[in-house]
């Protein structure tokens, strides 16, 4: 459950927080996920806004299981740091950020994985607090803010994420993110009241937007 993360390595002053998830908001995923499966045989078509179906041998095209799909992940992500990099323009723009606004890392990953991520960020001068975790996000973020009365960012590219963050903090920045361009024009559009931003550029300035209000 949520209420068994340790925030005892996070840190929070009196000025706003952004929480930002980590698979294709400040790591590439896809993209990299693609040239993994490549390397045995397999591809991920950019065909509808989800992984089960659209990854396949590219022998005979066809899809592999749901069984497969969860094994290539978990595969993936034990070797995550050979393959996955930060998306354009993530480290200066956050860097940037930071000078005005707590960051925290919250990344919808096994806890088993965290250690490998925590070195992969580390490698590319990512150091912001993070949290792994499989549970819905919004209790996670509405734990972590405590209702604290300063600004909250949210940014995340999958839209039950953000919908979850909404319901438990309200008053949040909602940004959607998405460093793949081709599966980011399947995406279902995120709704009223939740952002949409095509990078790091115009991500920081509807974060600063916000914070000028």
């Amino acid at each position: 459950m949520s209420d068994t993360l340790d925030f005892g390595h996070i840190s929070l002053i009196a000025r706003p927080l952004i929480v930002c998830d980590i698979d294709e908001v400040v790591l590439e995923f896809l993209t990299p996920l693609r040239n993994f499966l490549n390397s045995s045989g397999h591809d991920l078509l950019p065909r509808s806004f989800k992984l089960h179906g659209n990854i396949v041998a590219i022998e005979n095209g066809e899809p592999v299981s749901e069984t497969q799909t969860r094994t290539f992940l978990e595969e993936f992500f034990r070797q995550q740091d050979q393959w996955q990099t930060p998306a354009d323009q993530v480290v200066e723009t956050l860097a940037d950020l930071a000078k005005n606004a707590d960051i925290v890392f919250l990344t919808a990953m096994a806890p088993r994985h965290a250690a490998m991520r925590r070195a992969l960020l580390d490698r590319h001068g990512l150091h912001y607090p993070l949290l792994a975790s499989e549970e819905p996000k919004g209790p996670i973020i509405q734990r972590l803010h405590d209702a604290r009365d300063v600004p909250l960012i949210f940014i995340d590219d999958i839209l039950r994420n953000l919908q979850s963050v909404r319901a438990c903090a309200p008053d949040c920045l909602l940004i959607n993110l998405m460093a793949n361009a081709e599966f980011r024009a399947m995406a279902p559009p995120p709704g009223d009241g939740i952002m949409t931003a095509e990078g790091w550029a115009q991500t920081a300035e509807i974060i600063r937007r916000h914070l000028l209000r």
